[in-house]
Order: C-alpha cells, then structure tokens, then sequence
C-alpha cells in the first residue's frame, strides 16, 4: 500500500499502467487525435463568436485578427 496525501492507495501503478495504455491507444492512431483537434479547435472558435472575442491567425506570413462576426467554425 502507498499512503499519498494521506490516502492508502495500493492500485495507483494499475491506474498508472491504464493511463499509460490509454495514452499509447490514442497516439496509435492518427485519426482519433485528428478528429479530436478539430473538434477542440471547432468548440474554441464557437466560444470566442459567443463571447465577442476576436481571434488571431496566421495568412500570407503575418497575423491578422479576426472579428467575431467573421469567425466560422
């Protein structure tokens, strides 16, 4: 048993050894990271048009502000 922050925890190597086999699983393969970085940057641009917060990108070597109105997730 391993007593962490004064919790007796005797399967925190298992929990470790799951995270490690979930990790490896999603690098495996491309698609899923893919879909989930879209999906992540889809969800941010949706929030900033909420809000009324421009975003920056980056075209034809510089960065340019977007206004919100303009943002189209």
């Amino acid at each position: 048993m391993i007593k962490k922050f004064g919790i007796l925890s005797d399967n925190s190597m298992k929990r470790k050894n799951i995270n490690k086999d979930k990790i490896t699983e999603a690098f495996s393969n491309p698609d899923t990271i893919t879909k989930a970085l879209v999906k992540g940057v889809r969800e941010a641009l949706k929030q900033h048009k909420r809000a009324g917060y421009p975003i920056v990108i980056w075209r034809d070597g510089k960065t340019v502000w977007v206004k919100p109105e303009e943002i189209h997730p």
